[in-house]
Formats: structure tokens, C-alpha cells, sequence
């Protein structure tokens, strides 16, 4: 009802073990906590927390602005509505190797189940946008051991993302990648790869669940997730999908809006008010105070 009824070690675990299987896991990312609940009533394998998604939300360029207590917040209230694992974007970890151990303390308080501190710069910038910077090798391993070193629950996924590609190559990448895993990573997100192969490589290379990020208009190109299952992906993101295409909308109903006077015309693309009512559990609450004050739910 307002909690998920898992507990975020048990979501952890269930993380874990789906990973170990081997499956391919689908995590579309949430912008808030509704479509959180959304993601998971459509049968989806976690929630993925970006970044970028929540710069946007923010009003904000995805620029190293957001704070630590923000995206804390943020991933705290998604986390808590969905029974799904939930995977947060921790950029670089908001500082030094101190305070990547403050920020994955601080996320794993907030209920998430796994988190990804990057190579980049502080402060990074998004990871398909040119004139980013990485730091070098040892900076960027202090930073993942510091991330392992710091947690308490070790079914906490700490994954490592290097965005390397985009400026020294695929096998400066690859190494990177390696050094990352030696150095505890649990998972590997590289940034940024340009096709299928540079992702089969990736998978060869490392002995660790590999990330793919399905993100839209940026430099990977758009591969199905049956494509990405077939070269070894294991976790496969869409990090602002959901608000694009809810801004998408938003922006073609403002439009009529101005320019008909009503939206009589896409009651049919909105979300019905029963839809709403039956994510929201309207009934549960109805029937938890019963004792207390009763109300109707209208059909």
C-alpha cells in the first residue's frame, strides 16, 4: 500500500539472483514515484534512477548540479512505492573517495539495491555529450574501492561506469573496465558504445554483469534488447524514455490547448482516472480505514 512489502535487502537479493541466473533485465527509468508503480504493473524487471532524468526534472542541464541530498531523496521516494529493485545514477559520488563513502551509505539508506559511481570528471557532464573529461586510472579505482569499502549490505550492487570510450577508445575502455572489476566492481557500465561489437567485447573482457544504455538521440545506436541479450548485455537501461515521451505529450496538449480551447480531442491518449485510481491502490486505503472514515472510490 504506501511501503512495497519487500524489504530493500530482500530487493537486493532478488537483484543478485536474477543476475547470477543470467537473465536480461529491462529497468526503464522513473521520474517519480508514479511511474515507478507504472513500470513495475507492466511486468518490468527494476527501475532505473537517472541522472540526467533528474537534472531535467530539476529544470536543470545534466552538468553535475544535482546534490547528493537530492538524488537521495529522489531514489528514497521511487525506491519505497515498488517492489522492484531500484538501480540510481551516484555520478561521480559527489567528491572524494570520503564522500563516495558517505554517498553510498546514503543510498543504500534510501532503500536502493544498486548504484553506479563514474570516471568522470567532478563535475561530469552527460555522458553523450562531447567535452567530457575522465580521471585517471588510480583516481577512478580509489573511487570504487572506497564505494565497496563503504557499504554495509554487500548484496548491494556497486557498479562501475567508465566513459573512457568516447576519448581514448574501445581498448583503453576495455582495460579500464578490467581495472575496475579487479578493484571490486561488481557490475560495468561503459558509456557510450558505438555498436553490438564493442558491447560483445566488453563481455568478453570482464567476468561481471555488463550495462547497456538505451538512451535516445544520444551516440550508442538503438539496438533491440533481443540484439543486446544475443552479445552477453545483462542489464539494459532507459534512463529519460518515460519523460520524453511524457513531456512529448504534455507539450502536444498544451498545444491544442492553446489553440481549441479544450482537450476534448485526446481523452483517449490520457491516462483514465480509473487507470489512475487502480495504480494508486485507492481501494487498499479505502479498506485499511475503514475503521477510521470510510469513502467511495467513483467508477
Amino acid at each position: 500500500m504506501m511501503t512495497s512489502p519487500l524489504s530493500a535487502a530482500h530487493k537486493r537479493e532478488n537483484l543478485r539472483a536474477r543476475l547470477s541466473a543470467g537473465e536480461l533485465l529491462l529497468l526503464p527509468g522513473a521520474f517519480n514515484p508514479l511511474s515507478a508503480k507504472l513500470i513495475e504493473s507492466k511486468g518490468f524487471d527494476g527501475v532505473y534512477i537517472s541522472g540526467a532524468m533528474m537534472s531535467a526534472d530539476l529544470g536543470l542541464p545534466d552538468i553535475g548540479l544535482t546534490t547528493l541530498s537530492e538524488v537521495a531523496q529522489r531514489a528514497q521516494q521511487i525506491s519505497r512505492v515498488t517492489s522492484l529493485p531500484s538501480l540510481v545514477d551516484a555520478d561521480t559520488g559527489f567528491g572524494e573517495p570520503m564522500n563516495v563513502a558517505r554517498t553510498v551509505q546514503t543510498l543504500e539508506d534510501a532503500g536502493v539495491a544498486g548504484l553506479h559511481i563514474e570516471d568522470q570528471v567532478n563535475p561530469k557532464r552527460c555522458g553523450h555529450l562531447d567535452g567530457k573529461q575522465v580521471v585517471d586510472t588510480p583516481t577512478a579505482l580509489r573511487r570504487i574501492r572506497a564505494a565497496v569499502h563503504a557499504r554495509r549490505d554487500p548484496n548491494l550492487l556497486i557498479m562501475a561506469r567508465t566513459d573512457v570510450r568516447a576519448l581514448e577508445g574501445l581498448d583503453a575502455t576495455i582495460e579500464r573496465a578490467k581495472a575496475l572489476v579487479d578493484s571490486g566492481a561488481d557490475a560495468i557500465f561503459a558509456e557510450a558504445l558505438l555498436d553490438l561489437g564493442e558491447f560483445a567485447a566488453v563481455r568478453a573482457a570482464v567476468d561481471v554483469p555488463i550495462l547497456a544504455n538505451m538512451t535516445e538521440f544520444g551516440k550508442s545506436e538503438l539496438f533491440t534488447t533481443q540484439q543486446l541479450a544475443d552479445v552477453g548485455v545483462n542489464i539494459v537501461i532507459f534512463p529519460v524514455s518515460l519523460l520524453r515521451a511524457a513531456m512529448g505529450a504534455a507539450e502536444r496538449a498544451l498545444d491544442m490547448l492553446r489553440l481549441e480551447g479544450t482537450l476534448t480531442p485526446m481523452l483517449g491518449e490520457m491516462q483514465h482516472r480509473a487507470d489512475l485510481y487502480e495504480l494508486l491502490e485507492y481501494e487498499s486505503y479505502r479498506a485499511y480505514d475503514a475503521d477510521i472514515f470510510n469513502f467511495e472510490v467513483p467508477r
